[in-house]
């Protein structure tokens, strides 16, 4: 829906302050991209300064957590600007509307706008979605949005800059500045070049073209020329500092007359403090002091050891307020919901009940709860000095982030300043704003500059994990079972996506979360779970289930749950219709050429053998989409069961995320993702007992070792559609392949996550 005048009467009218909202659209900012003249710099614009000594500093307003979105950004400012790269520095954005993300905003609008407010913010050009993501400063790192939203303004900005650095040259050449060529960190003119260290006090007074003038072509690199194990053109600016050690990460910062925080939580449902004996720890050296709220206990020491020891000597007891996360008791809620709850549909297509009344198949599948378990647990240091909070954290949300701190310090937000950190991995584990609100406190109380790190049970314990999921798909075929003619998929689970919108997006509590998002229907909780396939009959139903479980977003989101389903049963109907599984899907996918093309391209990189009985090859593929861009994979799996484990021995893939920028960043996302994926299959999850995780610890979640990862093998298509971000698209497709492969060696089908959890 295109937003109108009469549109914006009603809201007003309706909602009060609308039009006058829209009427103060910021549409220029101040820079927030401070430059040090000080020490040389210039500041160009909020997206990149230039030093005396030629270095080009980029601003990167996404958060780095090893996906190399910086490298990426950077790139693009690079090549846009003709920098020389050894020359190319980054820098965290400071929060600021300036680095708003209306991509994410419109690809959420259902999380934060109320009714048809949503169907009118539903695009990133929206006047409803650029408002939203400026007020709210939305800088959020998720849905892998970053390059759809980033990369037109960087390469705007550095456009910019560069006919300044021209404008600059010319002026000293006598020439025109649109002769001027920019190229290696030099502006050239026929044989005269000039180095942009020479030319920046000059250009910094300089006012730019607007529109600035872009260059053809954008950041491309072709598949062809960057092989596996070709160096790579822009190496990752962050590659040094992780290898040396010399990458600051949060729990890595250091301020004088620091002081170290340990904490303990309750059970995860309803839990709240009961007693604890404070007069055990008082006689631990170091002990700074003691604090306590609602739902948790924290002791300050001069060391971490001293502080863990204090709370061990204390014994925090939680007393039982309300239900408690327990596994048994969800599993029965959602078999219950499965088979007879009363559900929303979010999209039909054709007769569906009658058609499906009588389906030729059906089948059952469970997903178990997840925990992120990054490598680095959550980690928070805050000051309180001069009336302000300054917090250093690594986070997907820092907006949000300032807000929890603000909230629970009782000060106003523009006291809260935040310096993001790198983190060392989250898989959306870093969307979870809580210990911003934490640390604020334990300053506050206790006077002192304060690094709060959950340990890594805490962080299995207080951690909101993937939501579990039951889901029920059935189909109609001919009767000879060559042709589907009915596709339905009816899923049971809670409405995750607008839980954990409440809690990152309006600052609501996880138990205030989980009862007011109740049993309302969620269809980012079931992206995914209509199928790429064209099938004249198809309905998608969500059956909203209230659960005593905290849930968050996971490493491919809702398309991690909902691929396996449909990559496991459109196998199971090839298999039914006694078809070879790559000619079934080929067969069914006529309105999608890219996807067919990835399901040929791996067939062909992976020796498809057909999956007949006993080879133990899989095949799986999946389609992801953001707005009006989209990602396809398809996978093949080799695996088998050895000894009552899962063995997997080769994954391929064929991957078109369009136009590509970064080929080594590319292909280490998708490796990574596939990895996790392999994770995914084998382990990573937990079951609860009276709010206790079952699987805490990393030993415990069964995830791959270095021995277990097989060989993997990616190609990419060679496309110039608009880039896709690659991170969540390579998790989602490596489950169900196993699970084929696993069929194929065995005769075996697993429907459940992960594989083998209920034996053989």
């Amino acid at each position: 829906m295109q937003l109108t005048r009469r549109g914006l009467l009603i809201g007003a009218a309706a909602g009060g302050g609308l039009l006058a909202a829209f009427s103060f659209v910021p549409r220029r900012y101040a820079n927030p991209f401070p430059a040090d003249i000080a020490a040389g710099e210039h500041g160009f614009n909020a997206w990149l300064k230039i030093a005396r000594n030629g270095v080009v500093t980029v601003a990167i307003p996404a958060c780095e957590m090893g996906q190399g979105i910086a490298t990426v950004l950077a790139q693009v400012v690079a090549v846009e600007l003709g920098a020389d790269w050894k020359l190319v520095a980054i820098a965290p954005a400071p929060v600021s509307p300036a680095y708003a993300d209306p991509v994410l905003a419109a690809h959420w609008a259902s999380l934060w706008a109320p009714g048809w407010l949503a169907g009118m913010a539903q695009t990133p050009d929206s006047a409803l979605a650029r408002l939203h993501a400026e007020r709210d400063r939305m800088m959020v790192t998720a849905d892998g949005s970053a390059l759809a939203a980033f990369e037109d303004r960087a390469r705007a900005a550095a456009a910019a800059a560069r006919a300044m650095l021209a404008k600059a040259a010319a002026a000293r050449w006598d020439v025109h500045w649109e002769e001027c060529a920019a190229q290696d960190g030099h502006i050239v003119h026929e044989k005269k070049r000039l180095r942009f260290a020479e030319l920046v006090d000059d250009a910094a007074l300089i006012t730019p073209p607007d529109p600035p003038v872009l260059r053809p072509e954008p950041a491309r690199e072709k598949p062809a020329l960057f092989s596996d194990g070709a160096p790579p053109r822009y190496p990752r600016l962050d590659l040094p500092a992780m290898v040396d050690g010399g990458l600051t990460f949060a729990a890595d910062v250091r301020l004088p007359g620091m002081v170290y925080a340990a904490i303990r939580h309750g059970p995860l449902g309803n839990s709240v403090l009961g007693e604890f004996d404070k007069a055990a720890a008082a006689g631990i050296a170091g002990l700074v002091g003691v604090v306590k709220s609602r739902r948790w206990l924290a002791a300050v020491a001069s060391n971490s050891f001293a502080a863990e020891k204090a709370l061990k000597a204390m014994a925090p007891r939680f007393r039982v307020a309300g239900p408690l996360a327990d596994t048994n008791v969800i599993e029965d809620q959602l078999d219950k919901a499965i088979r007879r709850g009363g559900l929303v549909r979010l999209y039909a297509d054709g007769d569906v009940d009658g058609l499906m009344a009588k389906p030729t198949l059906a089948s059952r599948y469970d997903i178990d709860a997840a925990v992120h378990a990054p490598l680095e647990t959550a980690s928070a240091t805050a000051r309180l000095r001069d009336g302000k909070l300054e917090l250093w954290m690594a986070t997907q949300a820092p907006e949000q982030a300032r807000r929890a701190a603000a909230r629970a310090a009782g000060m106003g937000v523009g006291d809260v300043i935040l310096y993001p950190m790198h983190a060392g991995g989250s898989f959306d584990a870093r969307l979870d704003t809580r210990i911003a609100g934490e640390v604020a406190v334990i300053a506050k109380r206790i006077g002192k500059p304060v690094q709060l790190t959950w340990s890594r049970w805490q962080e299995a314990l207080a951690g909101f994990p993937r939501t579990p999921v039951a889901a029920l798909l059935s189909a109609v075929t001919t009767p000879d079972r060559k042709q589907v003619l009915g596709w339905k998929a009816r899923l049971a689970l809670p409405p995750t996506a607008i839980e954990a919108g409440a809690r990152l997006l309006d600052g609501t509590g996880a138990l205030k979360a989980l009862e007011t998002s109740g049993v309302q229907a969620d269809p980012h909780a079931c992206e995914g779970a209509r199928p790429p396939y064209t099938v004249p009959v198809m309905a998608v139903d969500h059956v909203p289930v209230a659960l005593a479980l905290p849930t968050a977003r996971y490493r491919g989101n809702a398309h991690g749950y909902t691929a396996f389903f449909n990559e496991s049963f459109v196998d199971e109907l090839a298999h039914f219709a006694r078809a070879e599984p790559l000619s079934f899907r080929i067969g069914m996918l006529g309105g999608d050429a890219r996807l067919v093309a990835c399901l040929s391209g791996v067939a062909k990189l992976a020796t498809w053998g057909g999956g007949v009985d006993a080879s133990g090859q899989g095949i799986a593929c999946h389609r992801i989409d953001l707005g009006e861009r989209s990602g396809r994979i398809a996978v093949v799996a080799t695996a088998r069961n050895e000894e009552g484990a899962v063995k997997v021995d080769k994954l391929s893939a064929f991957v078109d995320i369009g136009r590509i920028v970064n080929m080594d960043i590319a292909r280490q996302q998708i490796e990574g993702g596939m990895v996790f994926g392999l994770a995914m299959a084998i382990g990573g999850a937990t079951g609860y007992e009276r709010g206790l995780p079952l699987a805490g610890r990393l030993s415990e979640l069964g995830l791959p070792l270095l021995a277990d990862c097989p060989t993997i093998e990616i190609a990419f298509a060679d496309s110039t559609e608009p880039p896709f971000d690659p991170g969540e698209l390579g998790v989602v497709a490596v489950a169900p392949a196993i699970a084929n492969a696993l069929f194929s060696a065995t005769g075996l089908r697993f429907r459940r996550l992960p594989l083998l959890s209920e034996g053989l």
